[in-house]
């Protein structure tokens, strides 16, 4: 058994829901300390978080580079449904089964254990090499890697570099690479209505219908053509509920949940003015609470994806899909840092679900992908 897939395996076998940690850092950080890492605990709440950096020869000179990712899980849902358990790692047919093998503890064993070859082949490398860790990425994403990123700012610490360690593959590993995300604007939408019996209308006002006008016009509004990295924004309702339960009584008040994905085109106030304007035309009395999980961000093509798309080359004989797809990643909260973020992880196909898994021969070569990507940005 290789290094890595022994750690992913001793990963795995912690049951860190989020935001429950279940010793997963204190093994990694057991191992980075011995390698010279100087670990430094940021808890915040329930959440375990915590910042490592190792100096080259250089000492507090060139280029930092950043290896960040989350050691929560989803939970399993039914345990009936898989079948294994889900925190007993087990090897069937090729693949490693069990919750987080994908996303990310596939990922986690190979940073450390890439890290791991490379001081020792390299220990006088140039700049330095760093790890964000947190235990709060699964769930609110409040006191994990947003606060670290607080305490990073307020002491001027750099990150020139940083590869998160999401699974961003699709189909084989390494044909996608993340460099961006869409920004996430969600609302939480009331309507005012007046209650009434439904057989006398003109004595209520019912909200359905007040909003629907509305609605319609906010699902077929073209945002805007994107760009070209960016798909176009996008408005989704996520939930919608009205009425007393009763068939014949008019609603007094609708509730409503929506979100809005968007990219580099929009800001969070041209899409709030333009939802509150659409709501006010219709004639809608409402009151909306707005929450920003996430601005777009974008690395354009630059020394990290460089080497990153090289060390694909090189170990898989072809070339990545630079893509800003998919939901939100803990890369916004780093990006506004100045960092250059791209992220690298086996195969999405089975994250969050029943019988999550990942490929065991992916598990050694995502580490060589990481390795080669240190070895070209911070190698002697």
């Amino acid at each position: 058994m290789s290094a890595t897939l022994d750690l992913t395996r001793a990963l795995i076998a912690r049951a860190s829901v989020s935001p429950n940690d279940a010793g997963c850092q204190a093994l990694m950080t057991e191992r980075l300390a011995s390698l010279g890492f100087r670990i430094e605990p940021l808890p915040f709440g329930p959440v375990e978080n915590f910042w490592a950096e190792r100096r080259g020869a250089g000492g507090t000179d060139g280029p930092v580079f950043c290896f960040a990712g989350h050691t929560d899980v989803v939970p399993t849902g039914p345990v009936e449904d898989w079948h294994s358990e889900p925190f007993t790692p087990l090897e069937r047919d090729g693949y490693l089964y069990g919750r987080g093998a994908a996303d990310m503890k596939s990922a986690l064993a190979a940073m450390l254990t890439a890290c791991e070859a490379f001081v020792a082949a390299q220990p006088d490398h140039r700049g330095s090499i760093a790890f964000l860790i947190t235990s709060d990425e699964e769930g609110p994403s409040v006191d994990g890697t947003r606060r670290v990123v607080e305490v990073l700012r307020e002491r001027r610490q750099r990150i020139d570099w940083c590869l998160v360690g999401e699974p961003s593959s699709e189909q084989r590993l390494g044909d996608v690479v993340k460099i961006g995300r869409r920004g996430s604007l969600s609302g939480r939408l009331t309507v005012h209505g007046i209650q009434g019996h439904i057989a006398y209308p003109d004595t209520a006002d019912n909200p359905v219908h007040r909003l629907a006008p509305a609605l319609a016009e906010l699902v077929a509004r073209h945002w805007d053509q994107g760009n070209e990295h960016f798909q176009p924004t996008s408005f989704q309702i996520s939930n919608i509920a009205a009425g007393t339960g009763a068939p014949n009584v008019i609603p007094g008040e609708l509730k409503a949940r929506f979100n809005l994905r968007f990219s580099t085109e929009q800001t969070v106030q041209s899409l709030q003015a333009a939802v509150e304007e659409v709501l006010s035309r219709h004639g809608v009395r409402y009151s909306l609470e707005w929450f920003v999980s996430g601005l777009p961000f974008l690395t354009r093509p630059g020394e990290l994806s460089a080497a990153v798309c090289a060390a694909v080359r090189e170990e898989l004989g072809y070339d990545p899909r630079l893509s800003t797809g998919g939901g939100t990643s803990d890369g916004r909260f780093i990006a506004p840092l100045g960092a250059q973020v791209v992220e690298l992880g086996v195969v999405n196909a089975t994250i969050h679900k029943v019988d999550e898994c990942v490929r065991i021969e992916d598990v050694d070569r995502l580490h060589l992908l990481y390795l080669r990507t240190l070895e070209r940005l911070l190698g002697r």
